[in-house]
């Protein structure tokens, strides 16, 4: 497996940004794109989010390589808000908070957030989630169900985030009908899956301040090196082919894989895992 750093950017034009970044399915770290003057760099911490939401009850998510029959990862557990920012403070820990919509709970804060839209306002800046996690956690390689593009702005910590583009889904093993990949980029073995040898894509590491713009359908396996949180906003697919894929992976894809594994339960899951090997096995062979 091969890495290039993200390039970094600040400062740039929407024009320019649409035509070098977006429209060409570019990844890119940009610097500015949380404006330094928002109210959030001086006014958040763990301290105030638990005066204004510590009672909350939230959902907490583990080891997603136990849930890989699963389009989305079930909880293996709950409790308080300001239960598990202790929690995470106090020791290394694989437990996260996954789309934690804090920001709906307590609309007020988006306010605090003050972006610099680099598309020229194709953002969705009113569909924010935040995102936890212990130092040490991280996702299963996957990439977004709806194809949208992504800007993901770290607020507190640090995370390390790997890309791939989507043509390269067969040499990562990734489940037909589902939205990730049995093999682990970081932790699989190259003999168990010889294909993931020839994967070639990019690496961020994402500080307080610092947004990564990762581009419809591109993979991402994201670790956290540090406790902390981020919040991610979205802009709709670029192509019309995009939209389509979208819409089928929200409105059909995912209710039919699941249709399936009610009915044939393990036969359908290791007919999914003997697919994916075979086409990375395809892939590899083209790649000799």
């Amino acid at each position: 497996m091969k890495l290039k750093p993200v390039e970094s950017i600040s400062g740039i034009t929407p024009t320019d940004f649409v035509k070098e970044y977006l429209n060409k399915g570019k990844p890119v770290l940009i610097k500015d794109f949380i404006r330094k003057d928002s109210p959030c760099w001086t006014k958040w911490s763990y301290a105030y989010f638990k005066e204004i939401a510590g009672k909350e009850i939230v959902d907490i998510y583990g080891r997603e390589e136990e849930s890989q029959n699963h389009a989305a990862s079930p909880p293996i557990g709950r409790m308080s808000f300001a239960e598990y920012l202790d929690l995470i403070s106090e020791k290394p820990t694989e437990n996260r908070l996954f789309l934690f919509n804090l920001l709906k709970l307590r609309p007020e804060l988006k306010k605090d957030v003050l972006y610099n839209d680099v598309t020229g306002g194709k953002v969705l800046q009113w569909l924010p989630y935040m995102f936890f996690g212990g130092e040490g956690s991280a996702t299963r390689n996957h990439f977004d169900i709806d194809m949208s593009h992504v800007f993901i702005s770290q607020f507190q910590g640090a995370k390390r985030i790997w890309l791939f583009p989507n043509n390269q889904s067969d040499l990562m093993y990734k489940l037909p009908y589902n939205f990730h990949s049995i093999a682990n980029p970081k932790n699989s073995s190259e003999e168990e899956y010889p294909a993931l040898h020839f994967l070639e894509g990019f690496e961020a590491v994402i500080n307080p301040g610092d947004t990564l713009y990762m581009p419809a359908g591109w993979w991402h396996y994201i670790q956290y090196d540090t406790e902390g949180y981020s919040i991610s906003v979205r802009a709709l697919p670029s192509s019309v082919g995009e939209k389509l894929r979208g819409a089928r992976n929200l409105f059909v894809t995912r209710y039919f894989d699941d249709t399936m594994r009610k009915i044939f339960k393990d036969r359908w899951f290791n007919y999914k895992i003997e697919t994916a090997k075979k086409r990375a096995n395809r892939a590899l062979k083209r790649r000799k």
